[in-house]
């Protein structure tokens, strides 16, 4: 082999290193790089407290359920203002936080806050939530974060606003019981946003794409639901199913599951039974999964429906995989999986191991900490990271077999409602008051 030809191999490999590297040092969206709940760090800690394994710790101004985004040494999260304490407003609306809705840029390597902006104003409660519920994305070059009123914000790394719009005065108000919660979801050069709505609206549910740069629309499409009362509404966030050669975007509530076409947003496919009882307040919050040709959808608390990719136009009597209409199914954590295994847990933190492909119940349901659960789980490093909302951590063994490896208790006044996100051998994660990172000292 030629001098050139090893350098050139060389080059390809720490190119293919460095590609790795970086996929285990971001975090760049709500539930990953892999849209998932999973990743391939390794070396994560299984145990911490406030005195254990704690590299550092950062105070935020109000509470959130928005989940940090990481990309190199940069955390991006969505939070409240600090709630002025000689507010005249009422108890309900310091409750919510401060009115404005921000977005905060914090350093990885030691949690300084390096920079804060206002993209908002108006924050309000809606039941668990406020108006920084959604979770921003990034590409590494710019940051996109929308608030719970409809505003759409791109920035710089550095913060500084490429541009903004608000999608209520475009297209009309929100009709979303408990207030807009869908987190963006980035794809190439388009930023999708979902509005699946319909409680205290007639306006239809809408699929959008906005061009990350200049932020003009490249297409939006209605979304059409024969749901009532409620159940027309979610609070899911888009994820993207990757099938043999082509890509979908995954959009789920109003009673359907449906697949779209990237660049046009035209509807592929649409599958029902997930209300087959009519339920009148079938909402949605659990987001779709889309592992290895499969699609999993849950409704409120059950049923959860398994789909496999590969269909066209209605596809309820072709393509179900399984139903799981028993117990224990999750109304708001969304479940996490790897294509082997199915994990999901209930509100009320039980957990069931199911097999991807088939639903058969691999172990389960097995209760975790007492406690409520929002966060959706982690599957990472051969663990399932499962907290609730008093910030207790259950670590459990994934695989063929239920084991708890560790409980792990850190304070929360309020309810601890955001996901895990990873970097490295690190976890992040958000309390009601701090962002903490976890690490192996």
């Amino acid at each position: 082999m030629t001098a050139r030809s090893l350098y050139g191999l060389l080059g390809i490999c720490l190119l293919f290193l460095n590609i790795y590297v970086h996929a285990d040092e971001n975090w760049p969206q709500w539930r990953g790089p892999t849209l998932n709940g999973t990743c391939t760090a390794t070396g994560l800690p299984d145990t911490w407290s406030e005195t254990e394994n704690i590299l550092w710790k950062t105070e935020l101004p109000s509470w959130s359920g928005s989940t940090p985004i990481i990309w190199g040494g940069r955390i991006f999260l969505m939070s409240p203002s600090k709630v002025d304490a000689n507010s005249s407003a009422d108890s309900k609306e310091k409750a919510a936080g401060g009115p404005g809705i921000l977005l905060l840029c914090i350093s990885k390597p030691d949690g300084k806050i390096l920079w804060e902006r206002e993209l908002d104003t108006g924050n309000k409660l809606n039941l668990k939530g406020n108006n920084s519920s959604p979770s921003p994305v990034t590409d590494g070059t710019h940051v996109w974060a929308v608030t719970g009123n409809g505003t759409v914000t791109a920035l710089t790394m550095d913060g500084e606003a490429v541009w903004t719009k608000n999608l209520q005065k475009e297209y009309g108000n929100f009709g979303i019981n408990f207030g807009y919660a869908s987190s963006p979801l980035l794809y190439k050069d388009r930023l999708i946003l979902e509005v699946i709505q319909g409680y205290t609206t007639k306006d239809p549910s809408y699929v959008m794409a906005c061009d990350t740069l200049t932020g003009n629309v490249l297409w939006r499409v209605e979304r059409p639901t024969d749901a009532v009362l409620e159940s027309p509404d979610a609070y899911t966030t888009p994820t993207l199913l990757q099938y043999e050669d082509k890509t979908q975007i995954i959009i789920s509530g109003g009673d359907y599951v449906t697949g779209h076409d990237p660049d046009t947003g035209k509807e592929i496919w649409r599958g029902g039974g997930l209300n087959p009882r009519k339920f009148d307040r079938n909402r949605f919050v659990v987001s779709p999964v889309a592992v290895d040709g499969m699609i999993y959808v849950a409704a409120c608390k059950k049923p959860v429906v398994a789909y496999r990719a590969g269909g066209t136009g209605d596809c309820t009597a072709t393509h179900i995989a399984w139903t799981w209409d028993k117990a224990y199914a999750p109304d708001v954590p969304t479940p996490a999986c790897d294509g082997v295994y199915f994990y999901m847990v209930g509100d009320q933190g039980v957990v069931t191991c199911l097999n991807a492909k088939t639903g058969e119940v691999i172990w389960g349901s097995e209760h975790t900490a007492p406690g409520i659960v929002s966060a959706s789980p982690l599957l990472a490093d051969g663990k399932l990271y499962i907290t609730n909302e008093e910030a207790v951590t259950t670590v459990l063994a994934a695989g063929p077999a239920y084991k708890v490896i560790a409980t792990n208790t850190l304070p929360s006044e309020g309810k601890t409602l955001s996901s895990f996100a990873v970097s490295g051998s690190n976890l992040f994660l958000r309390t009601p008051t701090h962002l903490y990172c976890i690490g192996k000292k």
